[in-house]
C-alpha cells in the first residue's frame, strides 16, 4: 500500500448495552481501526455514502441473529476504488458499490454455503459505515453512471431483495401486483421494478401521503391498511380499473395477508413474503389450498441476482428513492437516522454521506 494511503479508518461500531438497560438497545460509537494490508485480488474502497436498513435497528434492539459486538455496522455502501493489489487493476478510481451478501453466488434456491450479510455480524467481518474498507474485487459492482453516490448506496440490499421478489418468486412482466407497506426501501424498489416491467401496481400504507407519492411513481392506487375493510377498498380499486384479480402480492407484514387478499388473488396466485412486521407467522387455510394459491418466502438474493438487477436498473435508468441524506460519519448523524427509522415516517432510504464530493472526509480531514 502506498505511503499516501490511509493506515486507519474511522468506523461506526456496535457496543453491547448495559445489563440493566431493559429492553436492550445496544450502543454505537465511532472508533478508529487499522486498515489491513491488501492481499492478492483485493481493493481498497473509499466510502462516499452508506445507507441504513432496518436490520441495523433490529441489531441494536437485540432482535437479529449472530450479533457481533465490536463489529462495524452497515450493509449498503458506495465509493471509489482508491487502491488495488494489482497496480494496473481497471477498477482503480472507478465508482463502485459493495455487494452486501456473502456465501450466495447464483443458486436460485438459496445460498450455496455459509451465508452472511455485511454489518454487525462476525461473518463477514465487514461493515459499510466506515471511511475505508478492504474487500475482494469480486465483491464490488460498478455504480451505474446515472446514479449519485447517495442513490447508489440506497440500492444493493433493497434492490436485490426486491428483484428476487419480483423475478424469482413472482415472475411475469405483465401482471397486477399488490405491494404492501409502501415507503420502505424494498417495497419502493419492487414498485419501480414492476412498473418498468409493465405491471399494474397497487399499494398499501398507513399513510395517505405515502400512497399519493407511490401513485406519483406509477402505482395505480392504494389503500390504508389501518382501515379494517382495506381488502374491500382494494377490490373497489380493482373493479374501477377493470382488473379481475391480482396475480401476486409482495408482502412485508405477514399475519393474515393470505386471508385478506385471497378473495382478489387469482387461482394459483402467489403471496411473496420477505418480512413479517405485523406478526411472526402467516395464516394459511384450506381455502387458499383449494384455490392453489401459494405462499412463498424469500430473503435477500444472490450475487448473480444483484448483477442482473443492477443491469436492469441501469438499462431503465431507475433511481432508488432517498428519503434523507445525513452528513458525516458520526454518532449524532447515525442516531438521527435511527430515530427516523423508529418513527417510520420516511419514504425511501436514509443515507449517510461519509465523504464530501471533493474527497475530504465528512468527519475530519482526508487522509489521502
Amino acid at each position: 500500500m502506498s505511503s499516501k494511503l490511509p493506515r486507519a479508518s474511522r468506523a461506526l461500531v456496535l457496543h453491547k448495552s448495559p445489563a440493566d438497560r431493559s429492553p436492550p438497545y445496544h450502543d454505537i460509537a465511532v472508533k478508529e481501526q487499522l486498515i489491513p494490508a491488501l492481499q492478492a485480488g483485493q481493493v481498497l474502497v473509499k466510502i462516499a455514502a452508506a445507507a441504513f436498513n432496518h436490520r441495523e435497528l433490529w441489531i441494536r434492539k437485540g432482535l437479529y441473529p449472530r450479533i457481533a459486538f465490536g463489529s462495524v455496522l452497515g450493509a449498503d455502501g458506495t465509493g471509489t476504488v482508491v487502491a488495488a493489489a494489482d497496480a494496473a487493476d481497471p477498477l482503480l478510481q472507478q465508482r463502485v458499490f459493495l455487494t452486501p451478501m456473502r456465501g450466495w453466488e447464483s443458486n436460485p434456491d438459496g445460498p450455496e454455503s455459509r451465508f452472511g450479510t455485511l454489518g454487525g455480524a462476525a461473518f463477514p467481518p465487514l461493515g459499510t459505515f466506515t471511511e475505508y474498507v478492504v474487500v475482494d474485487r469480486g465483491e464490488v459492482i460498478a455504480t451505474p453512471a446515472h446514479l449519485t453516490d447517495e442513490q447508489a448506496a440506497a440500492w444493493p440490499l433493497a434492490g436485490v431483495t426486491a428483484w428476487r421478489c419480483v423475478i424469482a418468486r413472482a415472475p411475469g412482466t405483465r401482471a397486477s401486483v399488490l405491494i404492501t407497506g409502501i415507503g420502505g426501501g424494498v417495497a419502493l424498489q419492487a414498485l419501480q421494478l414492476c412498473r418498468a416491467m409493465g405491471a399494474d401496481v397497487y399499494v398499501t400504507s398507513g399513510s395517505q401521503a405515502k400512497i399519493d407519492r407511490a401513485v406519483a411513481l406509477g402505482a395505480r392506487g392504494g389503500v390504508l391498511y389501518s382501515d379494517a375493510d382495506w381488502p374491500a377498498a382494494l377490490g373497489v380499486l380493482l373493479t374501477r380499473d377493470k382488473c379481475t384479480h391480482l396475480d401476486a402480492v409482495i408482502d412485508s407484514a405477514g399475519d393474515e395477508i393470505l386471508r385478506k387478499t385471497g378473495g382478489v388473488l387469482k387461482l394459483g396466485g402467489r403471496v411473496v413474503c420477505y418480512g413479517m412486521t405485523a406478526a411472526p407467522t402467516v395464516s394459511m387455510s384450506m381455502r387458499e389450498v383449494m384455490r392453489n394459491q401459494q405462499l412463498i418466502g424469500t430473503a435477500m438474493g444472490s450475487r448473480a441476482d444483484l448483477h442482473a438487477a443492477t443491469a436492469f436498473l441501469a438499462a431503465h435508468r431507475l433511481v432508488p428513492v432517498v428519503a434523507a441524506v445525513l452528513s458525516g460519519l458520526g454518532v449524532e448523524a447515525a442516531e438521527e437516522g435511527f430515530e427516523m427509522m423508529k418513527r417510520g415516517a420516511q419514504f425511501g432510504k436514509i443515507v449517510i454521506r461519509v465523504a464530501d464530493l471533493d474527497g475530504a472526509s465528512a468527519c475530519g480531514e482526508a487522509r489521502l
